[in-house]
């Protein structure tokens, strides 16, 4: 048995440092680690919190959101978000993702120029604290790379310390052929500096450097802006890109052991911190790697479930959940204190490298042949052998499902509301993408003013024009965000929709994608069933092992399930949440 002091902060710190940084003294740059996260007579909580499953609830759902998706051209754009969530959010979800809301230079936030001050566009941090104070606030913590243009690179360049230091440099001459990367850019940028000429490392474009966590001064400045956006209202951290964080020479430079023990860390930290903060990793990868980053319940809080996107347009775009069945049925449930985050859109495309193994080329390719037809762009990410292959489709979601694999038919709709019900459906957090709620159209202008595929899902709307839109009744935003909303507040109060809830995927036939639910007291069941093909499909309640003692009800529909008939109906692209527990 492990003694009190054996599980504190300072030896388990000290254990991460050592793994970390085997060259430097392990107690004073724990105790510099803990300065930074605890400033100015902060203290950590004398017991760090144990994996539990009280970190979130079946109340629990997300809006994802730039900070100026909603324009009017007079209000500063977080009053106007701020004014959206309240009018049209409340009760609908209760935790909202502002993507990165910092100054910055490039990739729409994520090139950041200044880590400490709200973007003077968007607002300020008041603006930011208001929100956080009517909804669980998500911030990006973008670190493994800053703009070309702000502060710390332009230091770089001039030899000041410490940011002479701050960034990752290659030469060349190097072997950097196994360095995975989802670009097609050069990796290496040249640059001249005080100190000569420079090859600094770019994961993603030039205007975005990577940082050098083998210096442990970069560590310790991130966590210091971690603890400005905690101070800020802020209690779900993003770690965006975080897979990329520690290079070496020679190696694929992804999902080394020192990041991971770098997230680890910052696991712990939040652990012993009083503020209730939660850790989410963005690692758009297949799904050994994403899994890997749960640790031992010792890592991340909360994973993207990456492969869902891609999936579930396959499944109503064929007709058939078959590959998504056979992929759901192989997931593990989330460890204890850890769970998925379920998404089938954000800010980026619909990553394709998730499928890698799950969907067969040939569907793959059927996928993208469907998605140019409905005007829909498809980008590429480079191979170490210097092919290049799909590495995202964009769209937006609504666009996506506008047409089968067959072509165009009338139930656009229903196709998308069965798309988005599964993700309301499984095991963990769902969250939505603010074009998926408000059913945005693909924006072509976009893309060709600013030359970037990903602007097509990137639209801002007109804060006037939107409210008439969702105030029309015949609107095909007024319909989805109508929809959406009613299914999310029925999801809130069903104790069985709890992120940790138990979960069984249903053996049913390919055009019925179905699971199983049940409250963690067990009192509650849900038999969620979800029809993504354009047929109506009668299903045996044999197949569903219905308990004959206990009344049964579709909570979507409100009818009375009647085991008289044996069997169930599901019109096209409908789906039922049956349980026992009106």
């Amino acid at each position: 048995m492990q003694t009190p002091k054996a599980n504190s902060l300072g030896t388990r710190l000290s254990a991460l440092v050592k793994q970390i940084y085997p060259n430097l003294d392990a107690d004073i740059l724990s105790s510099q680690i803990v300065g930074a996260f605890w400033p100015e007579g902060e203290k950590p909580r004398k017991r760090g919190r144990v994996p539990s499953n009280s970190l979130w609830t079946e109340h629990d759902a997300l809006l994802i959101t730039y900070g100026d998706s909603i324009l009017d051209g007079s209000h500063k754009p977080l009053d106007l978000l701020h004014d959206f969530l309240l009018r049209r959010m409340k009760g609908v979800v209760n935790g909202v993702h502002i993507l990165p809301f910092f100054p910055f230079t490039s990739d729409d936030g994520f090139a950041v120029s200044d880590f400490r001050t709200v973007n003077p566009r968007l607002g300020d941090w008041p603006d930011i604290n208001r929100i956080g104070d009517e909804f669980h606030l998500m911030s990006d913590l973008v670190l493994n790379h800053v703009s070309s243009q702000g502060t710390w690179f332009n230091a770089y360049r001039q030899g000041q310390a410490p940011y002479d230091k701050f960034f990752f440099e290659a030469s060349p001459e190097d072997d950097l052929s196994n360095v995975v990367r989802p670009r097609t850019t050069p990796l290496l940028r040249e640059v001249e500096t005080s100190n000569g000429t420079r090859h600094v490392w770019c994961t993603f474009s030039h205007d975005q450097i990577d940082v050098d966590f083998r210096n442990p001064e970069v560590l310790l400045e991130f966590l210091r802006i971690i603890r400005l956006h905690v101070d800020n209202g802020v209690r779900i951290i993003r770690l965006d890109a975080v897979a990329f964080l520690w290079k070496e020479i020679g190696s694929p430079s992804i999902h080394l052991p020192q990041t991971h023990a770098v997230v680890q860390m910052m696991r712990l930290l939040c652990n012993y911190a009083s503020e209730t903060i939660i850790l989410l990793t963005e690692t758009n990868v297949p799904k050994a790697e994403n899994l890997s980053y749960f640790g031992n319940r010792n890592e991340a809080h909360v994973i993207y479930n990456f492969p869902l996107p891609p999936l579930i347009l396959h499944a109503v775009m064929s007709g058939s959940a078959h590959y998504l069945q056979r992929w759901q049925a192989g997931m593990p449930p989330a460890q204890l204190g850890c769970a998925y985050l379920n998404f089938s859109a954000s800010h980026d495309g619909i990553g394709m490298r998730p499928a890698e193994g799950i969907l067969p080329p040939q569907e793959q390719a059927r996928m993208i042949e469907t998605i140019k037809d409905i005007g829909g762009l498809v980008s590429m990410r480079a191979l170490p052998d210097g092919g290049e292959a799909p590495y995202e489709i964009n769209t937006t979601f609504y666009e996506a499902t506008g047409q089968t694999f067959e072509g165009k038919d009338d139930f656009h709709f229903e196709r998308f509301i069965c798309s988005q019900t599964i993700v309301m459906s499984l095991e963990g957090i769902p969250a939505f993408y603010i074009h998926s709620m408000l059913a945005t159209p693909n924006d072509h202008a976009q893309v060709e003013r600013r030359g970037m595929n990903r602007a097509i899902n990137r639209h801002r709307w007109d804060y006037p024009t939107l409210n008439a839109l969702l105030d029309d009744p015949e609107t095909p935003q007024s319909h989805v965000l109508g929809a959406l909303s009613e299914r999310l507040r029925i999801r809130a109060q069903q104790p069985a929709f709890h992120p940790n809830a138990t979960q069984f995927t249903m053996p049913l036939q390919d055009n019925v994608f179905g699971v199983w639910r049940q409250s963690l007291d067990r009192h509650q069941s849900i038999f969620a069933l979800h029809n993504v093909s354009n047929q109506t499909i009668d299903i045996p309640y044999t197949a569903m092992n219905l308990i004959d003692a206990e009344n049964w009800v579709d909570l979507l529909s409100g009818e009375t399930v009647d085991m008289s008939k044996e069997t169930i109906t599901l019109a096209p692209y409908q789906c039922r949440w049956i349980t026992n527990r009106g």
